[in-house]
């Protein structure tokens, strides 16, 4: 086959279709979460009914990149870089992994089930995490 045949058979590319999607950065990725979880509460009241007295502090923990998280009153009243000290919740992953949870194409359970989500904590509060997915 010659190189002219090859180049009529290859159909020809769609800059738009290789173009790669530009990826949130993990500030971006917690952001959409929160506002998540935020537009839930305004809307349902039955969940904010149940998280309303809860009060609770998150870490996120990304490897290169740390967070951290208040929730009181059915918000997230705080929302910062860094860490606790002592937090009731850890959530340890992988920025990829953790934006493969908000796109949907990662499943929490099966996040957590493969380790590629780790999460520590009481019980109640793991299943409390439940409400930001």
């Amino acid at each position: 086959m010659t190189t002219e045949e090859t180049a009529q058979q290859m159909p020809e590319e769609n800059p738009q279709e290789t173009e790669e999607t530009p990826q949130m950065t993990s500030e971006e990725i917690i952001q959409k979460m929160v506002d998540k979880f935020h537009r839930k509460m305004a809307k349902d009241e039955k969940a904010r009914a149940e998280v309303e007295p809860i009060e609770k502090t998150m870490n996120v923990d990304l490897g290169e990149e740390t967070f951290r998280l208040k929730v009181a009153h059915a918000q997230v009243v705080e929302y910062e870089k860094g860490m606790y000290d002592e937090a009731d919740i850890l959530v340890k992953t992988k920025p990829e992994y953790l934006q493969q949870l908000v796109e949907g194409t990662l499943r929490p359970m099966r996040a957590y089930v493969t380790k590629k989500v780790i999460i520590k904590g009481k019980i109640e509060d793991i299943l409390y995490l439940k409400k930001f997915f």
